[in-house]
């Protein structure tokens, strides 16, 4: 089957080269390239500050693409944080919200499914506020469920920090029932959707989200690049954790006044053309749709599942993903010495704990394998890889592994 979005990815047009690392970082397409190279070629100012066409330009495609966002997540556009990735918008909600509001005794809920950047920050919290961090019970496949956040929800929980896509199993949380449960107790619900937001139409006002964050490059965007989405009414509690330029009003001697929300947290000089080039990825995004991303990303996973359980020597350990993740080891292959065989034959994949060491833990195993697809592969893409685990399978039995 010809693949029609397949040409507007440069990398793509590699002979030979099959990317199947998108949960680590997408691919970007011409349009996104071309919106950056044009601020950096063309423009090159600063936003907020100048008078002159170059930084009135900057700043009206800056805040266009906040408006972009904004309708893409439903949200309102001041509920829009620009941030370095998903990585620090959590640490943003963690050190702004968690700190100043969590005392001893007081609950957060997370799971071992968690990204090391949704868990971290709450360790760090509790180590300062003595507040707890609570596990929720994973089912057997490794799946958050409603009935096992139940067991962990209480009077105590102030927080509930999960993952909307796992990284690693590529499974969805039941996040609308878990924000109804989490809000009867008046808890504040994170939401971590870098694995989601690429693959999962996502409505805010829908959710009842009190705040969610993603990252640019893992949906079609530039690194360097995230997005934090906080309730109005929250986010105008909060105070700023960084200080510098733009994000103030007024400068005393001894106090300052701050901009209001959104720009109050957005310090210093942005990154303008990855902010840029975000906006330009959610319009290639909804010009694709979600809905058909969901299809042919399924389409593929389901196939290569399939054909990769023909093979006797691997272990697959998320059958059912929802996000066309393949989380797989070659039985008695050490994770790293299989990619770099894959490597080898140019079949791009990664191999480690995928900075979610507790979900490693709770399968028993040291690191694996991780195969991700997305809609710019093809069935070809898929054939390569399961020709080229046959043969890895193969030789490492014939070296003795």
């Amino acid at each position: 089957m010809e693949n029609r979005y397949r040409n507007d990815f440069p990398k793509l047009h590699q002979e030979g080269y099959v990317y199947l690392d998108s949960a680590a970082t997408s691919l970007k397409p011409q349009s996104v390239i071309d919106a950056v190279t044009h601020y950096n070629q063309h423009l090159s100012a600063n936003v907020h500050r100048g008078v002159y066409f170059e930084s009135y330009e900057a700043t009206r495609l800056y805040e266009e693409s906040r408006q972009i966002i904004a309708e893409f997540i439903g949200s309102q556009i001041e509920e829009i944080v620009y941030t370095r990735g998903a990585t620090g918008a959590l640490n943003f909600v963690a050190t702004a919200y968690g700190l100043p509001t969590l005392q001893e005794g007081d609950e957060i809920i997370v799971s071992e499914l968690e990204h090391h950047s949704q868990l971290l920050p709450w360790q760090a919290v509790c180590a300062k506020t003595k507040a707890k961090l609570i596990y929720l019970p994973l089912n057997a496949q490794g799946r958050i469920t409603v009935d096992g956040f139940k067991q962990v929800l209480s009077s105590k929980t102030k927080i509930v920090a999960l993952t909307y896509v796992s990284n690693v199993f590529g499974f969805l949380t039941p996040v609308e029932e878990i924000i109804k449960l989490a809000h009867q107790v008046n808890a504040v619900v994170v939401l971590d959707a870098a694995q989601a937001i690429q693959h999962v139409t996502i409505d805010v006002k829908k959710l009842d989200v009190d705040f969610l964050a993603f990252s640019g490059h893992k949906m079609l965007g530039p690194t360097g690049i995230g997005v934090l989405y906080g309730k109005k009414q929250l986010l105008s509690r909060l105070e700023p954790i960084e200080y510098g330029g733009d994000m103030n009003d007024a400068v005393g001697k001894y106090t300052s006044e701050w901009k209001d929300i959104p720009h109050r947290f957005e310090a210093g000089t942005m990154p303008i053309a990855e902010v840029i080039g975000l906006g330009e990825a959610v319009k290639y995004l909804k010009h694709v749709g979600l809905d058909q991303i969901e299809h042919d990303t399924t389409r593929l996973y389901r196939y290569t599942v399939q054909q990769l359980k023909k093979i006797d020597g691997i272990q697959i350990y998320n059958e059912f993903s929802d996000a066309g993740i393949i989380a797989f080891n070659l039985i008695g292959v050490h994770p790293h010495d299989a990619a770099s065989f894959y490597a080898e034959q140019q079949v791009c994949l990664r191999a480690g704990h995928h900075c979610a060491q507790l979900v490693i833990q709770w399968l028993g195993i040291e690191a694996c394998l991780r195969a991700s697809m997305y809609f710019y592969n093809t069935f070809h893409d898929c054939d390569q890889f399961i020709k080229t685990t046959k043969e890895a399978v193969s030789f490492f039995k014939s070296v003795g592994f």
